[in-house]
């Protein structure tokens, strides 16, 4: 069995995996049910849901009553 003498480098092994049309030309997105808004499949949307359940509180922009 053919063994390497030496290691290859993640920047080496990165640019023959991709060298050959493996990489993804475009990007899908879905539709998060909850706000309608684009997002990625199999990720938390920005407002905090995923498959239907509040997975967390998305962070709301507070203005301060201070500001001039």
């Amino acid at each position: 069995m053919a063994v390497p003498k030496k290691k290859v480098s993640r920047s080496r092994r990165n640019m023959r995996r991709f060298a050959g049309g493996n990489r993804l030309e475009v990007v899908t997105t879905n539709s998060c049910p909850n706000c309608s808004e684009p997002k990625r499949p199999h990720r938390v949307c920005a407002c905090g849901f995923y498959e239907g359940k509040a997975v967390f509180k998305p962070k709301t922009k507070e203005v301060s009553a201070q500001q001039n």
